[in-house]
C-alpha cells in the first residue's frame, strides 16, 4: 500500500485555510489546516466535518498521515463513500426499519442499509456543509463546526442546533467536544467516523493490537440491529479486555462475525457514560504507534473496514482493500429509541445534548 507521509519540525501552533473545491449546489468547500507547535497536522473540510488528513509521529519521529481518505472533493462526493472521516448525525449507527416512536408520534426516516436507517439517513450531517471558524484555545489550535439541522429534515423533529469543535492539542491529543439543542423533542446520537490505520496505510489493521475496555458487546441480528441482549465478551472472538492483534479471532467461525463480515459491533464500556474514562487502545508494531480513546459516552463501535473492496482509490494513490481501517465510533447505543431499556438518546427543549471524545496519539518505542 502507498503511503502519504510527511515530515515536520515544532513550529507555533496555527490555522491555515484554502478553498477545497465546490460542490454541485454552488457552495464552496473550505479547507482547514491545523497545526500544533510539535508539528501535528490535522486538515478538516466544511463539508461533512470530514478530517482528510491527520499526521502522527512512529518511533523514529516521522510524521506520517494515520487515516483514510481523498486528494480532493470530488472523492468524498462519489456514490458509495463509507463516511470517511466525516461528523455523523443526526442518528450514528442504525434506526430499526428507520422508525422510532415519541411521545405517541410515529416517525419514518430513510431506509439506507439492510431494511433500516443508518448514520442519519440519504443526506445526514456528514453530508451537509457546515459553517466553521477558528476559536481560542490555550493548549493548542481549535476549530468550531456549527449546522442547523431543520425540523423535519431527514425525517427527524426538531430544529437542531448543533456545534462540534475539534481540539488539536500541543500533547498530539485531539478532542472533539459535541452540543446540540432542540425547539421539539427529538433524537441524537452524534460520533466522528474516521477510519484509523497507524502503518499509515502500509499494510492493513489486522496487524494492529486493540484493547476495549468493555466486558460485553451487543450481538445483533443479520440486519445488524442490536438484539436487546448485553453478551459477555468471555469466552467469545469479541473479547478485548487485554491487548489482542485485531486479526487474532476475526476469521473464526462465529455467526456475529459472520453477520459483521467482521468486528461491526458496538461494546457497552465498562464505566459507563457521563465522564472521560478509557474506551479502547490501539498500537501498531512496526511504526511504534499508538492510540488511546476516552469517552464521555456509554459505548463505542469498532468496525474493522469489513466492507472496503478495492474499488475505492485514496490519498496518493492508496487502494482501499479490506481491512485497510479501523474505526472507533464513541457513541450511545444502535437502535435506542426503539429499545427502551438502552441509555435513552431523546433530547427535550430546554436540554443540552453534551459529548466528549478525546483521541490520545502516542509512541511505543
Amino acid at each position: 500500500m502507498a503511503c502519504n507521509s510527511t515530515t515536520d519540525q515544532p513550529q507555533n501552533a496555527n490555522i491555515t485555510s484554502k478553498s477545497f473545491g465546490t460542490l454541485p449546489s454552488g457552495e464552496e468547500v473550505t479547507q482547514y489546516i491545523m497545526t500544533n507547535n510539535q508539528g501535528m497536522e490535522m486538515s478538516v473540510i466544511t463539508y461533512g466535518g470530514i478530517i482528510t488528513s491527520l499526521t502522527a509521529p512512529d518511533k523514529a519521529g516521522k510524521y506520517e498521515d494515520i487515516v483514510l481518505g481523498f486528494d480532493n472533493l470530488e472523492g468524498y462526493l462519489q456514490d458509495g463513500v463509507p463516511y470517511f472521516g466525516a461528523l455523523i448525525g443526526r442518528y450514528g449507527n442504525r434506526i430499526a426499519k428507520g422508525k422510532f416512536t415519541l411521545d405517541s408520534t410515529e416517525y419514518e426516516l430513510a431506509i439506507n442499509n439492510i431494511g433500516n436507517h443508518l448514520h442519519g439517513g440519504l443526506k445526514g450531517f456528514d453530508k451537509v456543509n457546515w459553517s466553521a471558524k477558528e476559536v481560542e484555545y490555550a493548549d493548542g489550535v481549535a476549530l468550531e463546526l456549527t449546522y442547523l439541522s431543520a425540523d423535519g429534515e431527514e425525517g427527524y423533529p426538531g430544529n437542531l442546533e448543533t456545534k462540534v469543535t475539534y481540539q488539536l492539542g500541543n500533547d498530539n491529543t485531539l478532542l472533539i467536544d459535541y452540543m446540540a439543542t432542540t425547539d421539539k423533542k427529538t433524537v441524537v446520537n452524534l460520533t466522528q467516523h474516521s477510519y484509523f490505520n497507524l502503518s499509515a496505510m502500509k499494510e492493513d489493521v489486522l496487524n494492529h493490537q486493540l484493547m476495549v475496555n468493555a466486558d460485553h458487546f451487543l450481538p445483533v441480528d443479520s440486519t445488524l440491529i442490536p438484539t436487546g441482549e448485553l453478551r459477555p465478551v468471555e469466552g467469545t472472538p469479541f473479547n478485548f479486555t487485554e491487548m489482542k492483534k485485531v486479526g487474532a479471532d476475526v476469521n473464526q467461525e462465529n455467526q456475529q462475525l459472520t453477520y459483521g463480515l467482521g468486528y461491526d459491533h458496538c461494546w457497552v464500556l465498562n464505566e459507563g457514560a457521563g465522564k472521560m474514562d478509557l474506551a479502547a487502545k490501539a498500537y501498531e508494531p512496526n511504526s511504534g504507534r499508538t492510540l488511546e480513546v476516552y469517552t464521555s459516552e456509554p459505548a463505542i463501535q469498532v468496525y474493522t473496514g469489513n466492507f472496503l473492496d478495492g474499488t475505492l482509490t485514496g490519498k496518493g494513490g492508496t487502494v482501499y482493500n479490506k481491512r485497510t481501517g479501523l474505526c472507533l465510533e464513541t457513541q450511545h447505543f444502535p437502535d435506542s429509541p426503539n429499545q427502551p431499556e438502552f441509555p435513552s438518546t431523546e433530547l427535550n427543549p430546554g436540554e443540552k445534548y453534551e459529548s466528549q471524545t478525546k483521541f490520545v496519539f502516542g509512541i511505543r518505542e
